[in-house]
């Protein structure tokens, strides 16, 4: 019996992420690359293969038109820029593709017109879209609801990023919108509380909701910062002393006050110098998910942060697994009906063995 055509895959954008994800697209037995768009000019025309810096060519050009891309023949959409354009998916969706995204759609409100215009594209197209990733789009919620099922009477359920934020390799995003290397007072006021509420909080309620929590009706949103007490040696840019050298946030759902769920970030540019003196707790970056029931179970994902700043710059292992997060869920999102589906509503996909260890 012949195997069945492979779907075809178009990334759109290639950051770490969507490097990643072409990477990942290759891996996988199902999918091939069909196309590829790029933002900026000096990407545009080059072949996807000299962009990931592979010595071979992979004979698909990116571009950076987007009537060339959606006029492509491609099943799916890897859509993964920096911020999410409802008007980009909405056209994408309109094409005929699925989609794909680590950058929004976890599990949205089907109150809110913005959500409510993506669904009807998708659904009018007769396609699907999934929201994913990592943190949020699995550590924040499908993990949890995973691990919540060893329990009863949970009370409390958490997950939690404790990371070295030296290791991401974008030094403009880490200071221009993340805000390290300036003022607190700029921190506080600049746009990367607002750009994460809507993810978190769709996670947030996820779990709510599946769980059967009575919350609150606002998720409540905390952010604070620690300062460098001595300069920091990160090489893109200073980080002086009294400058923002570390990030946290919590979201929170209340049942009559009190948290019942919590999502939350710590990025710090390492442990030393800073005020208030936050640290990783004394085991390192990780992930933790943790449900406060009967039993309370623990669990705790390491390899998910690069052993060194180093290698993080090279290849950040937390940007690996949010495109692979994403590229798995394909085949099935292919399958799937038409809308918005989230974790809920796909089956339990995986990974793919590696070339030479997969049944024929």
């Amino acid at each position: 019996m012949s195997n069945p055509a492979k779907l075809r895959v178009i990334q759109w954008a290639t950051g770490g992420v969507g490097k990643a994800a072409i990477e990942c697209v290759l891996n996988h037995p199902q999918l091939e690359l069909a196309g590829c768009w790029v933002h900026s000019a000096d990407k545009n025309g080059r072949d996807v293969g000299e962009i990931l810096g592979v010595t071979e060519t992979l004979g698909v050009t990116a571009t950076s038109s987007v009537d060339d891309v959606l006029a492509l023949d491609a099943d799916c959409v890897v859509y993964s820029p920096l911020i999410p354009n409802d008007d980009e998916v909405i056209a994408i969706l309109g094409s005929g593709k699925n989609v794909v995204t680590p950058v929004g759609w976890v599990y949205p409100d089907p109150g809110n017109p913005r959500h409510q215009a993506v669904a009807e594209a998708a659904v009018q197209a007769g396609v699907t879209l999934h929201g994913s990733g990592i943190h949020p789009g699995g550590i924040t919620e499908r993990f949890p609801l995973m691990i919540s099922s060893l329990c009863s009477a949970v009370a409390h359920v958490r997950a939690e990023e404790f990371s070295d934020i030296r290791t991401y390799n974008a030094p403009d995003v880490v200071r221009h919108i993340m805000g390290f290397g300036g003022t607190p007072e700029e921190a506080m006021e600049g746009p990367m509380a607002g750009l994460l509420d809507a993810g978190f909080k769709q996670s947030v309620r996820m779990i709510a909701d599946h769980m059967g929590f009575r919350i609150d009706p606002n998720i409540r949103t905390i952010q604070d910062v620690a300062v460098a007490t001595a300069e920091i040696d990160y090489a893109p840019f200073p980080i002086t002393k009294g400058s923002v050298a570390a990030r946290r946030f919590r979201w929170q759902a209340l049942v009559d006050g009190e948290p019942v769920i919590t999502a939350a970030v710590n990025w710090l540019m390492g442990e030393e110098n800073l005020d208030p003196a936050w640290d990783f707790g004394g085991i390192g970056e990780r992930f933790e998910v943790e449900v406060t029931g009967d039993p309370p179970v623990k669990l705790t994902f390491k390899g998910l942060q690069p052993e060194t700043i180093a290698e993080g710059l090279v290849k950040n292992p937390g940007v690996v697994v949010t495109a692979n997060h994403c590229v798995n869920a394909i085949p099935d999102v292919c399958a799937a009906e038409p809308g918005i589906k989230t974790y809920l509503d796909l089956p339990l996909f995986a990974g793919r063995p590696a070339v030479g260890l997969a049944s024929s």
